[in-house]
């Protein structure tokens, strides 16, 4: 690809990041400084959503990594307004297809050969277009080395300079977050570079389509067996680092709920055999897919056997995106799992820490309660009914741990990208071919499981737990005669989150007060002098206004007791 179009292409990402960030900028810091904040909260939604459209236009126009950027944020839930995702999820089938003559090119110089030499059939029109590469079906000649197991295909091709397109993209999303990083409740929360660089890493292994194949066959030996799951085999005779051809296994889409509900299969048991396919690959093997998007699996029925009682089988495609999860990172989300599963908010905590995703300083007591008081409200509750509770008692919460919600003392590990997105992916799937979908019924067995398997049982595990009770009880005592100590003292300080919270708005509105009126003077002073021909001194006044303007804006914030 030419020169010049490449750089064309950097200049017209930054221009688009630079404009959003400097829309940010102007209405979710400044306005609100100016005393505009209703207005800003007002106007949020539409600008959310008009923003998303914006970005959504543009990924489509550019393609390459953009898309797969589009794609990572449509299934960000936890941290992105729903007009944003939303207005994204579209992204996931609407990759427009490449020319076929410029793809044909490419294959056949990968092959080394025609296409009608190497395939008996060849469909020039693609199956699916994905950001990096796009799927057309194909028959294998029957001399092929696979031809005796099977000789349906699907031929996985790269898209042309694709290579070239992924550096220009990275190089400008690594400058875009450098500007992310000068941002302190983002910088604080998520190293943003390390974040893009996994997705980089990430990216360039998935335009590997030999490590993809083997990706594609350590999947298949880890559920060779697993009469529910099903994964292609890989024709290596037609097989490069950018062309991947693998057996035809394409059937009903996992989206497809009225093709699965009239092929007599239960909706309900393809979400409890996902969601239990997806805990073994986390917490047993330690290596899962980690594009679980609805164009990656299908539900292929299956005639009913003594083997295959069911009736129908798990199937995935597309291994280019995988995670692996080491043996220190699956111990921490072990303890969360389990403490989740044994509604043990003091070990979810704890998990939170070995897991890092804790920022310096939180307050762990008010975590715990904030932790156990979720379990007593929302335990045992279906994605439906969460999805139904009364918004008074969400706000009830929010206002009980209106210090933690403020906070918000939680961080993004980078090596947690992976993880965090196919979660996401995965519990929308789940929902959606099972509204009813018990999150805490499914965990609590296996969390039961992994107790077990750590060689602890299930008395021992419980005994643990009135043991760490016994010694906060004993405690006890000690703790009351500090506390009455320090009162007797006079050393007992009391927190009171929502009076600290008063004053400091009340400082804010009189800080704002006084550089309205301080700006306003010097403003109307360099008029009158303007008008009376001191022109030097008006400039001069007028330049002190813009200091107390700029010191309104950035500077005239009360103290902030959560600082």
């Amino acid at each position: 690809m030419q020169a010049s179009r490449l750089r064309a292409r950097y200049r017209y990402i930054m221009a688009f990041f630079a404009r959003a960030t400097a829309s940010f900028i102007f209405w979710e810091i400044i306005l609100p400084r100016l005393g505009l904040r209703g207005l800003t909260r007002r106007t949020r939604s539409s600008r959310y959503k008009q923003l998303a459209v914006q970005f959504r236009a543009m990924a489509i126009r550019m393609g390459g990594v953009m898309i797969k950027v589009g794609q990572f944020l449509s299934t960000r839930l936890d941290v992105l307004p729903v007009e944003i995702t939303q207005e994204l999820s579209g992204l996931q089938d609407e990759v427009p297809a490449e020319d076929f003559a410029a793809i044909r090119e490419l294959a056949e110089a990968e092959l080394g050969a025609p296409l009608e030499e190497k395939f008996e059939r060849f469909d020039p029109q693609p199956l699916a277009a994905a950001s990096l590469g796009q799927v057309h079906v194909a028959r294998l000649q029957a001399d092929a080395a696979e031809g005796q197991d099977f000789l349906d295909v699907v031929v996985k091709i790269q898209r042309p300079f694709i290579d070239q397109l992924i550096r220009v993209d990275f190089s400008a999303l690594h400058r875009v977050a450098g500007w992310l990083m000068r941002y302190k409740p983002i910088s604080k929360r998520v190293d943003v570079r390390a974040l893009i660089s996994e997705l980089e890493s990430t990216v360039q292994l998935e335009i590997d389509y030999l490590s993809e194949g083997k990706n594609a066959e350590a999947f298949g030996r880890n559920f060779a067996g697993h009469k529910m799951i099903h994964v292609p085999r890989v024709a290596w005779s037609r097989t490069t680092e950018r062309v991947l051809t693998l057996e035809n296994v394409y059937a009903i889409k996992i989206t497809d709920y009225e093709a699965i509900t009239a092929a007599g299969i239960d909706r309900a048991d393809v979400a409890k055999v996902l969601f239990d396919i997806y805990l073994k690959q986390i917490f047993e093997d330690g290596f899962f897919h980690a594009d679980p998007h609805p164009g990656n699996l299908f539900v292929t029925p299956r005639p009913v056997t003594e083997e295959n009682k069911a009736g129908w089988q798990l199937t995935f495609v597309d291994f280019g995106m995988v995670g692996s999860v080491p043996e220190g990172l699956r111990e921490g989300l072990r303890d969360m799992l389990i403490g989740v599963g044994t509604r043990n908010a003091a070990k979810v905590v704890e998990s939170y820490q070995t897991l890092g995703v804790l920022l310096p300083g939180a307050d762990l007591k008010l975590l715990e309660q904030a932790e156990t008081q979720l379990f007593d409200r929302f335990w045992g509750m279906s994605m439906s009914e969460l999805r139904n509770v009364d918004h008074r008692e969400m706000g009830q919460f929010a206002m009980q741990f209106r210090e933690l919600m403020y906070e918000m003392p939680f961080q993004l590990p980078h090596n947690l990208l992976l993880l965090g997105r196919t979660v996401a992916i995965l519990s929308g799937m789940c929902t959606g071919l099972d509204p009813h979908f018990n999150l805490w019924g499914e965990l609590a067995p296996y969390a039961q499981k992994l107790v077990k398997d750590a060689g602890v049982s299930s008395w021992e595990f419980w005994l643990d737990q009135i043991g760490e009770l016994v010694k906060q009880l004993v405690a006890l005592p000690a703790q009351t005669s500090r506390v009455m100590t320090r009162l007797e003292r006079g050393e007992l300080n009391v927190n009171t989150p929502q009076v600290n919270r008063q004053i400091y708005h009340l400082e804010s509105a009189v800080n704002r007060l006084t550089g309205s009126v301080v700006f306003a003077a010097f403003l109307f002073g360099g008029v009158f002098l303007y008008r009376g021909q001191d022109i030097l001194l008006a400039y001069v006044f007028w330049g002190l206004s813009g200091l107390a303007l700029l010191w309104m804006t950035l500077f005239s914030r009360g103290h902030s007791p959560w600082r």
